[in-house]
């Protein structure tokens, strides 16, 4: 075992696209995806581990695998995290809205505490490289409070000691959620055109799974920048 990831927010259109690719990606032997609620999906890469974002810095991983491993199939993993010669790369598409939240303060720490919590955790297991899909437009000095939180999340995450930390800023998503969102929805309309027409690269809808093409491509390449942002014109091309 030589290569693993970790996931954060497979239940999203990013994280499932994301989720989806690793496991077809060779080059990766396990995916460990971390959420409040495992999804109904089974594979012979993929360990589902159900966490609390809030005290996700505690988890003990290897004790939470022996605890759900009856066949012993977890062994070589437990034993690979334990050698710490894993390459480990962590991929976070942790994000809600306000109205999902219930409130600015609840969005806060899901959009922010939580994806912050996993980067902290990911990095005390020995990952690498941090993948974080952001947003086009984010600014901690934004008057827009999604955009503000957004640029909070990127500054706060350039502190966490990453070989390499990527920041994918995407424009309005592209893919088929489980929820309604009525302004994402007439705002794809709207754009619909610069899609048909290939113009304004920097402000066209992307496909989810351009994103995740993106965020997978740019752990595997090697890199002479601790940090970088990727804008959404330069995931267009995936």
């Amino acid at each position: 075992m030589r290569k693993i990831a970790f996931l954060a927010g497979t239940s999203g259109l990013v994280g499932m696209q994301t989720l989806h690719l690793l496991l077809q990606d060779e080059s990766y032997d396990m995916i460990i995806s971390v959420g409040r609620r495992k999804l109904a999906l089974k594979h012979g890469k993929l360990v589902q581990v159900d966490v609390d974002f809030k005290t996700i810095r505690n988890l003990d991983l290897e004790a939470k695998l022996r605890e759900e491993d009856l066949g012993g199939i977890y062994f070589p993993l437990i034993e690979a995290l334990q050698r710490k010669k894993l390459e480990i790369h962590a991929f976070c598409s942790l994000g809600t809205t306000i109205k999902s939240a219930g409130s600015k303060e609840k969005f806060y720490e899901i959009d922010h505490d939580f994806v912050i919590n996993f980067a902290l955790w990911t990095q005390q297991m020995g990952a690498s490289k941090f993948l974080y899909v952001s947003a086009l437009g984010a600014d901690p000095q934004s008057n827009v409070f999604y955009n503000q939180v957004k640029g909070e999340v990127e500054e706060d995450l350039k502190v966490v000691p990453f070989d390499y930390l990527g920041l994918f800023e995407p424009s309005l998503l592209l893919g088929n959620r489980n929820e309604f969102r009525f302004g994402e929805e007439a705002a794809k309309i709207l754009t619909k055109p610069l899609v048909w027409l290939k113009l304004a690269k920097k402000y066209r809808p992307i496909h989810d799974y351009q994103v995740a093409k993106a965020m997978i491509h740019h752990a595997n390449v090697e890199k002479k920048v601790k940090v970088e942002v990727i804008p959404s014109k330069d995931m267009q091309q995936f």
